[in-house]
């Protein structure tokens, strides 16, 4: 399939709107308030990453940051790719031009996300980035469906690779640009 063309680039705070609508449009995401939203396209921005297309429309976002205790760590909160730009690789080139950016800027050299155990897409993009990053990765339950959910959520569990190096992150850079 074509690729569309799409700009990377830092949210700003007049995303969080169309970010809380792409999240929606996005099942099984779970969906945040619109003001969670506009906080991590405001706060967060250099934590996360916007693709819009040559229209302007909001058709991917990654929103991450970086956990006061592991300031070495990009956590992946979530990923959301509209359906039109589906199978054309841009929840990797996001996820690696993040990684990148986020590790020349703070000097990340881990990667971390949650995932549910049905969520097949989501762990197949992770290990299709770890392996990009030449990156070993661990996975352990984080929280699990009965202790920290009630039983109302699937169990979401940790996925954290790295080290990685700054060469490896570079070369991905320009690969994806």
């Amino acid at each position: 399939m074509p690729s569309s063309p799409v700009t990377l680039r830092r949210p700003t705070d007049s995303d969080g709107y169309n970010l809380h609508q792409l999240v929606a449009n996005c099942p099984p995401l779970d969906t945040n308030s619109v003001y969670c939203n506009l906080l991590q396209c405001a706060d967060f921005a250099d934590t996360a990453i916007a693709a819009e297309d040559a229209s302007g429309q909001l058709v991917g976002f990654i929103s991450g940051y970086c956990p006061p205790s592991r300031p070495d760590t990009l956590f992946v909160w979530q990923v959301a790719v509209d359906a039109s730009m589906r199978g054309q690789g841009l929840a990797l080139r996001m996820l690696l031009v993040l990684t990148a950016r986020v590790a020349a800027e703070r000097g990340v050299r881990y990667l971390e996300t949650t995932i549910s155990p049905d969520n097949a897409a989501s762990q197949a993009l992770f290990r299709r980035a770890f392996a990009r990053l030449g990156a070993d990765y661990s996975t352990r339950t984080l929280f699990s469906r009965a202790e920290h959910f009630a039983g109302r959520h699937a169990d979401e569990v940790l996925y954290r690779a790295g080290p990685f190096a700054a060469p490896v992150l570079e070369e991905q850079l320009k690969e994806t640009a």
